[in-house]
């Protein structure tokens, strides 16, 4: 006469990836061994709604249909072989390379070169997230006028801040 230990069953409910799945096919279990939904919802701590759904999932997808399901997202709007191009087109060239004032790339750039190249629209926000993902890290453009004279200020520096300086 041989003894079965309940703990040493193979049972769906240990096979579970989080513990929302492993209490759904306990249910499921339960539910086998003839226990009543009351039963089932008392012992579970959950309403007799909850079982009631989950048994008639039961019913109509068997004990997968109790499984976890990953929530569906948004199919990405570059391939992996684009992002990768991407990647590729940022590591080689510099902003100015495609026509921009300046070599340093910023989320408005890439989101105007991703749309030039792929004929995707980003929103910049979001190619900060891509570009992350990628690897790569933001830049920001130093922020100077347009009529800024470099050398004006240098021969200023030179000439007339060390006098400047030294007062009345």
């Amino acid at each position: 006469m041989g003894i079965t230990n309940p703990t040493m069953e193979k049972t769906l409910s240990s096979q579970a990836t989080d513990w929302r799945e492993g209490r759904r096919l306990r249910a499921l279990e339960l539910k086998e061994r003839g226990w009543k939904q009351t039963q089932i919802a008392d012992a579970l701590g959950v309403s007799e709604g909850a079982v009631s759904q989950w048994m008639k999932r039961a019913t109509e997808e068997g004990a997968e249909g109790l499984r976890h399901k990953p929530p569906p997202g948004a199919t990405p709007r570059l391939s992996e072989e684009e992002r990768t191009e991407l990647a590729e087109l940022l590591a080689h060239h510099d902003a100015q390379a495609y026509g921009f004032r300046g070599k340093v790339w910023t989320c408005e750039r890439v989101a105007e070169l991703i749309a030039r190249e792929f004929g995707v629209r980003y929103h910049p926000a979001h190619v900060s997230r891509l570009l992350r993902a990628l690897g790569l890290s933001l830049q920001k453009p130093a922020r100077r006028a347009d009529q800024r004279d470099d050398e004006a200020i240098e021969r200023w520096k030179e000439d007339r801040w060390p006098e400047s300086k030294k007062g009345p």
